[in-house]
């Protein structure tokens, strides 16, 4: 049976926001159809968006298929790889050691990386005062994440049962985010060789190459429609 394409609400002229962007990721690994809906930033706590998602925030995930309706990201990934996974491609058998420690990661990205990395580029850029203590607290947070990742990578190709699976592509978009402002600061190659393996490893499959591509090429269209 065919599916009917998911919806994926993102924001409209923010193609670099990383939340939606590795929901992305794994519907194109799954190859389940979806197509976009943008939102502008001033209608994310309005109707009718906010009737969709309460927490006014992207992404949120329609599936016509199921008549589920879900927001967080992390949330979104568990409910994708349990849907449309059956063959556990990305995933794992439910119940085994290896599912929960899937999930154990995504849970750290979630919790760890994500609202680490967002708060050093809240402060980096957009803050409208500088407050250079927040800055160095949120560039050494990500030094300490990086330093769990390397750690916990020094004997392993990938997180999770020696193979790719979701809870690493969960942590690609926020690195493609650092590398924009903290390339020197973080220097992986030189002080995380394991994180800087691993990610170039996942950077390397075709549906991240594809993905990572075409966020650039949005992100670059939206920076010329801006700055018309």
């Amino acid at each position: 049976m065919s599916l009917k394409p998911l919806t994926l609400w993102t924001l409209r002229g923010h193609a670099g926001t990383p939340n939606p962007w590795k929901v992305l990721m794994i519907l194109e690994e799954l190859k389940v159809p979806y197509e976009l809906k943008l939102v502008d930033l001033a209608d994310l706590k309005k109707e009718p968006y906010e009737s969709l998602n309460p927490n006014g925030r992207v992404p949120t995930l329609e599936d016509p298929n199921t008549g589920i309706t879900i927001w967080e990201s992390g949330a979104i990934l568990e409910y994708l790889v349990d849907t449309y996974d059956k063959q556990h491609t990305i995933s794992f058998t439910a119940g085994s050691k290896e599912y929960y420690e899937s999930k154990q990661w995504l849970h750290y990205q979630v919790s760890g990386q994500g609202p680490y990395f967002g708060q050093a580029a809240w402060f980096t850029v957009y803050h409208p005062e500088k407050v250079p203590s927040a800055v160095d607290r949120y560039v050494n947070e990500i030094r300490r994440v990086l330093g769990v990742l390397n750690r916990s990578l020094q004997d392993k190709v990938y997180l999770v049962g020696g193979k790719y699976s979701y809870a690493d592509a969960a942590f690609v978009p926020w690195f493609e985010v650092a590398a924009l402002f903290w390339s020197s600061e973080m220097d992986l190659e030189k002080s995380f060789p394991h994180v800087n393996s691993w990610l170039n490893r996942i950077k390397a499959r075709p549906v991240i190459v594809k993905t990572i591509d075409d966020n650039l090429k949005a992100r670059a269209a939206a920076a010329a429609a801006e700055g018309k």
